[in-house]
């Protein structure tokens, strides 16, 4: 079955490559995917499988794949959704929605499992038991598609759950994973000090809120050079301050906003007590109100272990075939909506290296230039169809 399976997907590597392209032709942002939802409707139709639309309170779809004998129940996800970038590419086959733009390659990872997802269709009587395709929205947006989807009910039955990153910093043949604890979690945070305002000449008559909110950016970063452990890994950082007034006045309120990124949930948790600490303070110290939105909104990123172990294993099959390595790699402190799988459904997230060829300048995700070497996405589709070959133990 396996010779047989990846054969199908070798034969259709053409056409992974032409649903990426139109895909990216086409972006749509986070919870406004009506096209890309309708787009990965319609390829199911006809086709022997059950599909649930408008999943979690979006455009996600799930298209169940019951396999003709009984047995366990898996998923595999990819997400759809874009980002407001404008794209600089130059590509013959660019956003033509001005100011959206697939920087992030879902286009690619949507690409290749509908592809895998109709080559599984087409074997499923072989299959003792049903994989669930998870295409999901709004992987960009907090509070993130994923929340919704596992909040649907609708993956209660899976075992396991797997799904795939493109990476630019990798050849396309190179795969890379890590175990335990992978990307970094995330919470945003909006703060506004109210003060009084009063003129520069008289600052006895008013009370400044710029001083108040300026102490708290100072303050906030004894969070992470002063209460964590030197060995755990936390960063706040403040993305805006909105104080901006006249020169000689002393301003009323102003407010201020940023992230925490941290790498487990103890870290998380300790960084929370610690800021709302530190905002409390700031009222008694200054005699300011606050008005603090703090909000954790995807969590880090746990590849289980065991799971982590049987998929490397069964990477390491496609070496020398459709694979030139399989490698474990560092954490990585980019957050990913996937973690909200993982925090119920064992699982791996892994990434398919796929820096373009023939260029010397690598444009990282989410930037306006980002793009993929096409190649890679037939060895995701090979890498995913092996994982999920192995999980039911089908030669």
């Amino acid at each position: 079955m396996r010779q047989q399976l990846m054969k199908m997907l070798t034969d259709r590597k053409d056409e992974i490559i032409q649903i990426r392209r139109h895909l990216h032709a086409h972006p749509e942002l986070s919870f406004h995917e009506e096209e890309t939802s309708k787009f990965i409707r319609d390829f199911y139709k006809g086709k022997d499988v059950d599909v649930a639309e408008e999943v979690g309170g979006g455009h996600a779809v799930v298209v169940t794949i019951k396999g003709g004998k009984p047995g366990k129940t898996i998923a595999l996800r990819a997400d759809f959704d874009a980002l407001p970038i404008h794209e600089e590419t130059g590509l013959p086959f660019k956003s033509e929605n001005d100011g959206v733009m697939h920087a992030c390659g879902h286009d690619g990872h949507t690409a290749y499992l509908l592809v895998l997802a109709d080559c599984l269709i087409k074997l499923k009587e072989e299959i003792p038991g049903t994989i669930k395709i998870v295409h999901q929205h709004a992987e960009e947006t907090p509070p993130g598609g994923a929340k919704g989807v596992m909040e649907s009910g609708i993956l209660d039955d899976v075992e396991q759950i797997f799904g795939i990153h493109v990476f630019p910093f990798g050849e396309s043949g190179e795969v890379y994973y890590h175990s335990g604890y992978s990307m970094a979690g995330r919470t945003y945070f909006n703060l506004k000090v109210q003060g009084v305002g009063g003129h520069g000449s008289s600052p006895h008559m008013a009370n400044d809120a710029i001083v108040a909110a300026a102490y708290f950016v100072t303050a906030i970063q004894t969070v992470i050079s002063r209460r964590l452990n030197p060995f755990d890994t936390g960063v706040v950082t403040i993305g805006s301050f909105d104080g901006k007034g006249s020169f000689n006045v002393i301003k009323d309120a102003v407010s201020l906003e940023g992230d925490v990124r941290y790498m487990n949930t103890e870290t998380r948790d300790k960084i929370d007590k610690e800021i709302h600490r530190i905002v409390s303070g700031i009222e008694a110290m200054f005699g300011v109100k606050t008005e603090f939105t703090y909000t954790n909104d995807y969590p880090p990123l746990y590849n289980d272990p065991d799971v982590t172990k049987q998929v490397v294993a069964s990477l390491e099959k496609g070496v020398g075939e459709y694979l030139t390595a399989v490698s474990e790699y560092e954490m990585l402190s980019g957050s990913e909506d996937f973690a909200y799988y993982l925090e119920k459904i064992p699982g791996v997230f892994f990434y398919i290296g796929a820096k373009p060829k023939g260029t010397e300048q690598v444009y990282f995700n989410h930037h306006p230039k980002f793009d993929i070497d096409e190649d890679a996405l037939l060895v995701a589709a090979k890498a995913v169809a092996d994982v999920v070959l192995d999980y039911y133990k089908l030669d």
